[in-house]
């Protein structure tokens, strides 16, 4: 990475946090057990990976970071809340997230469940809470695709697609339907809610940029999946090797790890070619392109 976009990915990592922290209800607020575990959840952790797609989107279109971060916030929130339920033991069971004991483990399963429940009710009240676009139609497309992308036609879909794979070998193209849905659906609507706070674009860079989104979106689970083989449960801030152990398909699994590195970085072409028509106002998605493809933890 670059120091340009590590200053410029940190100080937009600092506005979320602080905006989370106002925006999330205080932990002395009743019911205060709910709201402290929605705090512990969200605050301090995390990349913000799909924040910083939003606000590199939004870069692009000239859009108002006031209404990027709400935008961004909302992502996060459902974003936040997915990992909250994939944890329980009635998915995923899992005991450590972001270098931490799970919500279930350190609130209990009940807790947990209304906790996620609660993070996606209030990612829907900040996107019709404050003005975001420049048309009301617009901002109701906003709803509406933040709406699809956590449901059954996105990431719920792909969870429950996930969890009827366990113990089947997939072929590639089964892979990649339940991971379009799973992991790439919220990672495109992030791209395209801040795209949606700026400026309108027209049908073909919409088209354009969705595509890169959705080639994105691919590549941060292609990399996930080498990390999750490769990495240790220290550097990730969850369990290594769970995949595996839990006998899911992954691309590791389905390629290699040398075979699923080359897929990412062909991934990364082609989102890059995606951009060619902005040219130079696509810097940033570019550079959190980069920053996707390269991480280590």
């Amino acid at each position: 990475m670059t120091a340009d976009f590590q200053d410029w990915a940190r100080s937009h990592q600092v506005r979320i946090e602080n905006s989370l922290q106002t925006l999330l209800p205080a932990a002395d607020v009743a019911p205060e057990r709910l709201h402290e575990a929605m705090r512990y959840t969200v605050l301090g952790g995390g990349k913000r990976v799909r924040p910083l797609l939003a606000f590199a989107a939004g870069e692009l279109n000239k859009a108002n970071e006031e209404r990027v971060t709400i935008a961004a916030i909302a992502v996060e929130l459902i974003h936040v809340y997915s990992l909250v339920h994939d944890d329980l033991p009635c998915m995923d069971d899992d005991v450590l997230r972001r270098g931490k004991p799970t919500c279930h483990i350190e609130y209990g399963e009940a807790i947990a469940l209304l906790t996620g429940d609660s993070l996606q009710s209030l990612a829907f009240q900040l996107l019709a809470e404050y003005s975001l676009a420049d048309t009301p139609k617009m901002q109701l497309e906003m709803i509406r695709r933040l709406a699809q992308a956590a449901g059954s036609r996105g990431m719920a879909g792909g969870q429950a697609v996930d969890l009827a794979s366990v113990g089947r070998t997939l072929s590639l193209p089964e892979l990649e339907f339940m991971h379009i849905h799973k992991t790439g659906a919220l990672i495109r609507a992030a791209v395209m809610l801040g795209a949606y706070c700026g400026s309108r674009l027209d049908e073909a860079q919409l088209a354009a940029l969705d595509h890169f989104a959705k080639c994105i979106g691919l590549a941060f689970q292609v990399v996930d999946d080498v990390l999750d083989a490769e990495a240790t449960t220290a550097a990730l801030g969850k369990t290594a090797g769970k995949d595996a152990e839990n006998n899911k398909p992954t691309y590791v699994s389905i390629l290699g790890s040398k075979r699923a590195r080359e897929l990412a970085e062909e991934l990364r072409r082609e989102a890059y070619a995606s951009l060619e028509m902005f040219e130079a106002a696509a810097g940033r998605l570019r550079q959190v392109t980069d920053f996707i493809i390269h991480r280590e933890f």
